[in-house]
């Protein structure tokens, strides 16, 4: 059977790429993928099969081999970002402010790649993959949750996914045997201090010069309190506090992230943050408050099931293009499917930089090497396959 899907799969490349480049001239945002979702429903409806609606805009469908076995789920996000698209390509967006700045375009091309290779060998698939296209990954709290809900997992033995990744060179994919990517956690933190007369500071709790120093101490939680052996990364992004020159403000407004991959580790951090803000804020007479807010789960890969994964890869790519990575620290609701059922995700590389593809993801000019499509749904259906057995 892996003869026959790398024919196919070199066999369909033409058809992945047009479907990509459809899919990026034609960007909706989570929630709104209307016309993505009925183009999806109608090139499955093409191969005979029976698609359905699910989590509002998006579609789950199956193929069935003649005998039973075990169930495999194959996922891909389907939105897009609101960036807009500054490629010189014929397949530039046509929908102003919307791009496919992160390469789900190219995910959804490839699922709908392998729903033709497996629906081409249905009469040799014991048991039965199923083709999950989920909206709204990019929209918090995503699409996945709602996607279970509409039985997207009932009765999946093992789950994959992949993402197209610019930091790879093209004919390389990238795999962990446990943590892959972390969750994207956020917090806020209001400061209540007491304006006055920038020449009067005397008379003020000025919170500027509380944020500021909120801000350092931060800085230490990842250096100081988390263990050696832990990962974690938190990074402001927002900081607010004032609008004229010579005015001390009331307020000041702190925002960021925490990336980590334990749940001891994220609570740990946010008590950290909240401790450190009641001392300094406590130590100038002035007020906070603080709110966590707790994002997707951290991806968290199966080592067997990785294992399967990059035995697949070395089949296409051999040895050498098979590399194990370091985690990430950018966040995915993947990780939702994998508490159901034991599952990897990979990245898949898209990077060329004797083509100018160096664009990175969320880049108005984020662009990929297309070949990089072939690979990844050859390398899937060989994983699929696998898994069955």
């Amino acid at each position: 059977m892996e003869r026959k899907i790398q024919q196919l799969a070199a066999e369909y490349h033409q058809y992945v790429i047009a479907m990509r480049r459809h899919f990026r001239m034609h960007p909706e945002l989570g929630g709104e993928e209307v016309a993505t979702q009925k183009k999806i429903i109608a090139e499955l409806e093409a191969l005979g099969l029976q698609p359905r609606a699910a989590a509002g805009t998006g579609v789950i469908v199956e193929v069935q081999g003649p005998l039973p076995g075990k169930t495999v789920a194959i996922r891909a996000d389907i939105d897009a970002l609101p960036v807009q698209d500054e490629i010189a390509q014929p397949y530039r967006s046509q929908n102003e402010g919307l791009c496919h700045a992160c390469g789900h375009d190219g995910h959804m091309a490839m699922l709908l790649g392998l729903v033709k290779i497996f629906t081409a060998l249905s009469e040799e698939v014991k048991g039965t993959i199923r083709f999950l296209f989920q909206p709204s990954e990019e929209k918090f709290p995503g699409g996945a949750e709602a996607m279970i809900a509409d039985g997207a997992m009932e009765g999946v033995d093992a789950v994959i996914g992949a993402h197209l990744w610019q930091p790879l060179q093209v004919g390389t994919i990238g795999i962990t045997y446990g943590p892959m990517m972390a969750s994207p956690d956020e917090f806020s933190i209001s400061i209540q201090g007491k304006g006055g007369h920038g020449s009067m500071p005397h008379q003020t709790i000025d919170p500027i010069s509380v944020g500021a120093q909120i801000a350092l101490a931060l800085k230490a939680i990842t250096g100081n309190d988390i263990k050696r052996n832990e990962l974690a990364v938190l990074s402001l992004g927002v900081f607010k506090a004032g609008s004229v020159f010579n005015i001390i403000p009331d307020t000041a407004l702190l925002q960021g992230t925490v990336r980590s991959f334990s749940q001891e580790v994220r609570e740990n951090v946010f008590a950290r943050i909240e401790q450190i803000c009641g001392g300094i804020c406590s130590a100038h007479g002035a007020t906070f408050s603080f709110e966590p807010v707790y994002g997707y789960p951290p991806v968290i890969n199966h080592p067997e099931v990785s294992a399967m994964v990059a035995a697949a890869g070395r089949e296409v790519l051999k040895e050498e293009g098979v590399i194990e990575l370091q985690p990430a620290m950018v966040g995915e609701d993947f990780s939702f499917y994998q508490q159901q059922a034991p599952g990897a995700f990979i990245f898949v590389g898209i990077g060329n930089p004797e083509k100018g593809l160096v664009y990175p993801h969320h880049h108005p000019k984020f662009d990929m090497d297309e070949e990089g499509l072939r690979i990844g749904m050859e390398v899937m259906a060989r994983t699929a396959v696998k898994l069955l057995r």
